[in-house]
């Protein structure tokens, strides 16, 4: 099988095209305890339909160490108290990746992931880099390059594997 896997970027803050809920029962919260366990969950929850596979053996010393890492931030969306989705921001030097980003399967469809990628975006570049970036490939969600690109990311460089 073929997989291509498209890498965006922004280069400055004011090319962030938001899209916002009004909806008062989603919110977003940045984790205040790093919980291994939960990151674990949360990549599982929304990365299974998609193939996220690549952690899935990692041990427990390996995600607790993933965790820790202070450049490392998570964000859990909650819909009306549920987990709707999740982000994870990695601060390197003068630039922040959105590691994962996604929703869960109950929650795909129902407009929240403009909303949630602007969150991600605002919060990265709250972190104040010369560039925020992201991967998305063809076996995530069919509408994930359309909403990187409406939120103003650009594409810099396209890879093409056999899987």
């Amino acid at each position: 099988m073929k997989v291509t896997t498209v890498y965006l970027e922004m280069k400055a803050r004011d090319q962030v095209r938001a899209k916002v809920s009004h909806d008062p029962r989603f919110r977003v919260l940045e984790t205040s305890v790093r919980q291994w366990e939960f990151n674990r969950f949360l990549y599982a929850f929304v990365g299974g339909p998609w193939q996220w596979r690549d952690k899935l053996s990692w041990e427990d010393s390996r995600w607790r160490a993933y965790v820790n890492d202070n450049g490392l931030l998570t964000f859990v969306a909650y819909y009306d108290g549920s987990p709707a989705g999740y982000f994870e921001l990695s601060k390197r030097d003068d630039e922040v990746e959105i590691a994962y980003f996604g929703l869960s399967p109950y929650f795909i469809g129902r407009g929240l992931g403009g909303p949630l990628l602007t969150c991600a975006l605002e919060r990265a570049w709250s972190l104040d880099p010369g560039r925020v970036w992201v991967h998305t490939c063809t076996l995530d969600h069919p509408a994930a390059l359309q909403n990187y690109l409406a939120r103003g990311m650009t594409i810099y460089r396209t890879e093409e594997k056999m899987m």
